[in-house]
């Protein structure tokens, strides 16, 4: 079994959506409840290849992943976003390649426990 098809099933098996964006701030990879959300239910065409800021519209939300992705980059830290509609809890993660450069960040939705 190659690394790459464990990598994706194992993302796959996430039940929220997950994507990956790299420092370009252009979507690389979407999980199977990420295509779910933003094709079938939001009903975005295919985002692979896109810019982020396609689907993040507003000034302020561009301003917000871009402040959040250069925080990560000086921390390391994980960061919090917000809550959404879907009461899912939304966190940005930067990540770094085998060099320890950093080659992008994922989003990541969680449901949220707290009341």
């Amino acid at each position: 079994m190659e690394q790459l098809e464990i990598m994706e099933g194992i993302l796959n098996a996430y039940p929220y959506p997950i994507v990956f964006v790299d420092n370009d701030y252009i979507i690389r990879f979407l999980n199977r409840f990420a295509k779910y959300h933003y094709y079938e239910e939001r009903g975005y065409g295919d985002l692979i290849g896109k810019s982020i800021f396609d689907c993040h519209l507003t000034d302020a939300a561009k301003e917000k992943i871009k402040m959040a992705y250069e925080g990560i980059k000086k921390n390391g830290k994980e960061v919090f976003i917000g809550v959404n509609t879907r009461n899912q809890r939304m966190y940005m993660m930067g990540v770094r390649n085998q060099k320890g450069e950093w080659i992008g960040f994922f989003e990541r939705f969680e449901l949220n426990l707290a009341k």
